[in-house]
């Protein structure tokens, strides 16, 4: 794979890297609502945050959220993001020379003083490497070591993985951070700005000072031992509490994974379930404080627009306050159409109160987690779940109207038996017929069945999996579950636990083989669509290969080596200071082969883990707040499936412009509506199951292409001041949401029109075009080309429809006016047009205009610009135009 040299200085010319061929190209543009964009030259320390995945994985990461914000709280720091380009992209920087760029200050990497990674799964090495190569930052610290940092910056990495384990990634990395990073960060940051012109070596052994903070190249061995002096023999992990009001900032343009306002609720676990590495890894438990966190959610919705909130932990039923908090926001947010997810419940207390504020106007999914389907295997786990606490959760989500439930197990767990196995599929046939008995539609139950993988300083580390067993029992599970009717069962493919086994446990040897494995392509390996051609590639890294040979029939089905440890063992990641003692985690282990439980020591007696002191701290568990009565929501009809009655209609003329003609249409419509609710705008909803705000575009402009005279109707409840009735005006309709859209998207007029017209999607008949077009080998003769087009009678062009099925069209039917305007530079044409822009199909686009030309034997033509300059409504006092 070429390396790519980054001998670019300044901002990256996005212009020359984006086509409308690129897939989602407003992932690149870095100009989301809330973005910092800290001035160059404001900062003497300058970050980037990395999150190794695409966009839509990374930018709705929460930790990679809250670090962004402290370090741009800094008065003398400065961050910037970047991440993991699509594949298209990729190919396209590298043909172009062009390297990796950080989003906002579109800066290559390499002009940075610190990149920092999150690791947060074991399968993102790959895509670590493919991003520093992207930089033209060399791979090893051992080539970077005689370097400044002001020539190439310090490469580090933090996240569960880093924490955890660090060793398979050491040859890449100049230092990790353990644990949590809101404190450390600036600590760091503080260190390097005293250290800047020191060599490399110097401010690394500066920055091992700092608690939490491990420079790979001073230790060797297994575990690693110190080689110099000065640094810390085992490397204690960073714990802080959390800070809600950090959690709110960047708004995407494109829909991400994880698409709304997510606040944590409680950091740190104590339920002990013995294969959770984050509730080992997590602790002590940290409650935020319900009033600070009510606060934080009801300010961070009005800053963002989102339409959806999560509260966040690790088991955010067991943070006592939930049902209070929940209560509070469903009466503050009451009228706002505004759902809550809460993503990590425990079924045990799920009950009337949870279900009640969850439902709202927008319901969202219920997930649950039993993970075994025996009591013997979960008390062997430590789940501290009963199948009474089962049933009893599951009954009351069907009794308060679920119908759809998802349910996560483990197969290969320790002390696992085939009748264990079984019982997930007996688990479900009870839990079917208990909600038959309490609702009268039927529950369906989605499965997921993920493969149980031993994870460092869990009780399980020293479990040795067979995964052949696992495929096998696989094979039993799907054959128990395939009579039963309304279940769905997705299964991982044991490929993926082959892998994280096998990096997650290795000592710092991996490191070469994770190389080999990226040069022979493996990347986004966590992706299940790439998972052949990455477990592939990791085959051939592990037998020394970095190409692929003519025939690799047994490469997707071949197996890797898995860890095994004694109890005795050294263990590559001993050096990392966790708080939990490693003698209290072989106890556990044996405790488990017994099926002996451990209580939760945020709620029963401590089990001496050794987690709480002074490094570490002791658990924070804040007593439940009260609770106030929910409020109903006074509908005129009483009736929450019916539309809202909106009793105000605008219609907007508006521009998409610059950078974010890039775009897509759903991504624009999903701004507007943020916008709106940033602005303070009562906006009116669909009815049904799932209200949808009653926001119309009038023609979905293409991705690349520039409008200048959009059209959006909008409508909105009325507003109530002192009890009379007080209407919006279009000026101030206007001034609201100029200072919550961006300057790409210009509003050039308001008026209000009558609820009862035609919407603008209905009325739209004609657009106006203006291109710049280049004929291709030819002395350009444009007036008498156009004229070639006017003068016939019928053109005829082939289009497809949604389906992709070949139908004639005669273009010139659709054609009204067609102008040369004079030449736009050598070879090239300014044009102007107006044709059909009607939504059922006959629409005249620019390509067909192309098209036509081609048709009568013109030669080709090239569509250099397109802007959309208006498009026309069939009433015309309905139009702004």
């Amino acid at each position: 794979m070429p390396s790519l040299a980054s001998t670019q200085l300044g901002p990256i010319d996005l212009d020359q890297l984006l086509t409308p061929e690129i897939q989602r190209p407003a992932r690149y543009l870095g100009k989301e609502f809330g973005a910092a964009h800290r001035p160059w030259d404001s900062a003497q320390v300058r970050w980037v945050l990395s999150y190794p995945e695409l966009y839509e994985v990374g930018a709705s990461n929460l930790g990679h959220l809250i670090l962004y914000n402290i370090l741009n709280a800094q008065s003398d720091q400065l961050c910037d993001r970047a991440y993991l380009p699509g594949p298209d992209l990729s190919a396209r920087m590298r043909q172009l020379g062009i390297p990796l760029f950080a989003v906002e200050s579109r800066r290559p990497l390499r002009e940075f003083h610190l990149i920092g990674f999150s690791l947060a799964y074991e399968l993102g090495g790959t895509n670590i490497l493919e991003m520093l190569d992207l930089a033209g930052i060399p791979l090893h610290w051992t080539e970077r070591q005689s370097l400044r940092v002001q020539d190439c910056p310090l490469i580090f990495a933090g996240g569960p993985t880093a924490t955890s384990n660090p060793e398979p990634f050491a040859d890449f990395f100049d230092f990790f951070v353990f644990g949590d990073g809101e404190e450390v960060l600036p600590e760091i940051g503080a260190v390097l700005a005293q250290s800047l012109d020191k060599p490399r070596q110097e401010v690394l052994l500066d920055l091992a000072q700092v608690p939490g903070v491990y420079v790979p190249q001073f230790y060797s061995g297994i575990p690693p031992k110190p080689m110099v002096t000065g640094v810390p023999t085992r490397i204690r992990r960073r714990v802080a509490m959390p800070q809600p009001e950090y959690s709110v900032g960047l708004v995407p343009f494109v829909e991400t994974v994880h698409d709304r306002l997510v606040m944590e609720v409680r950091r740190g676990c104590t339920r002990g379930c013995r294969f959770c590495q984050p509730g080992m890894l997590t602790r002590p438990a940290r409650d935020v404080d319900p009033e600070q966190l009510v606060e934080a959610v009801v300010q961070g919705l009005q800053k963002t627009g989102y339409n959806e909130f999560s509260l966040s932990s690790l088991s955010c039923s067991d943070y006592l306050s939930l049902p209070a908090v929940g209560a509070e926001l469903h009466n503050r947010l009451l009228n706002e159409h505004i759902a809550l997810s809460l993503p990590s419940q425990r079924v045990d207390r799920f009950d009337t109160q949870i279900a009640a504020i969850m439902k709202g106007s927008r319901r969202s999914g219920l997930t649950f987690a039993p993970e075994a389907g025996t009591q013997r295997l979960r008390d062997i786990i430590n789940k501290g779940l009963t199948d009474a606490d089962l049933i009893r959760g599951i009954r009351t989500a069907a009794q308060e109207g679920w119908d759809k439930i998802k349910l996560y197990f483990m197969i290969g767990l320790p002390g696992e038996t085939d009748a264990d196995v079984i019982g997930i599929a007996r688990t479900v046939q009870m839990l079917q017929r208990e909600c038959a008995a309490v609702s009268r539609q039927r529950v369906n139950f989605t499965l997921t069945i993920s493969n149980f993988t031993p994870k460092p300083h869990t009780p399980f580390q020293w479990h040795r999996v067979d995964y052949a067993d696992i495929q096998r029992k696989q094979a039993l599970l799907k054959q128990e579950l395939r009579p039963l009717r309304g279940v769905k069962a997705h299964f991982t493919d044991i490929r993926f636990s082959i892998l994280e086994d096998l990096i997650g446990k290795g000592d710092r040897s991996l490191g070469r083989m994770i190389e080999r494995a990226w040069r022979s392509g493996a990347g986004m390996d966590a992706w299940w669509e790439n998972i052949d051609a990455a477990y592939a590639a990791w085959v051939r890294a592990y037998r020394g290969e970095e190409t692929a040979a003519a025939a690799e029939p047994d490469l997707p089905n071949a197996h890797l080596p898995i860890h095994e440890f004694d109890l005795e063992d050294p263990l590559p990641w001993d050096h990392v200071d966790t708080g939990i003692d490693k003698k209290w985690l072989q106890k556990d282990y044996r405790r488990a082969l017994e099926a002996m439980t451990v209580e939760d020591c945020s709620f029963e007696g401590c089990s001496a883990c050794g987690i709480c002191g002074p490094g570490f701290g002791h658990n924070i568990v804040l007593p439940p707040a009260p609770i106030p009565p929910l409020q109903s929501k006074p509908t005129p009809t009483n009736d929450p499936l019916e539309p809202e009655q909106a009793a105000q209609r605008f219609r907007i003329t508006y521009g998409k412009t610059g950078d974010l003609r890039w775009l897509g249409h759903l991504d624009l419509m999903r701004l507007w509506e943020r916008a709106c609710r940033r602005a303070g705008l009562p906006l009116a909803f669909s009815g049904g199951y799932h209200p949808m705000p009653r926001l119309s575009n009038a023609n979905a402009l293409p991705i690349g292409q520039v409008g200048s005279g959009e059209i959006l109707d909008v409508e909105l409840l009325p507003r109530y001041l002192f009890g009379e009735r007080l209407p919006f005006t279009p000026e101030e309709l206007q001034a609201r949401l100029r200072e919550q859209l961006p300057a790409e998207i210009p509003i050039q007029a308001i008026r209000e029109i009558d609820r009862r017209d035609p919407s603008a999607t209905e009325a739209v008949y004609a657009a106006e075009y203006q291109l710049t077009v280049r004929a291709e080998g030819a002395d350009p003769d444009w007036s008498a080309w156009v004229n070639r087009i006017l003068d016939a009678s019928e053109i005829w062009i082939e289009k497809r429809s949604k389906s992709g099925k070949p139908y004639p069209l005669n273009a010139r039917a659709l054609l009204y006016h067609l102008e040369f305007q004079g030449q736009a530079s050598a070879g090239s044409a300014c044009l102007f047009y107006r044709g059909s822009c009607r939504n059922d199909g006959a629409y005249l686009r620019p390509a067909h205009l192309v098209q036509m030309a081609q048709h009568l034997g013109l030669p080709t033509w090239e569509l250099v610009a397109v802007e959309r300059l208006r498009l026309l409504l069939q009433d015309p006092e309905s139009s702004l135009g």
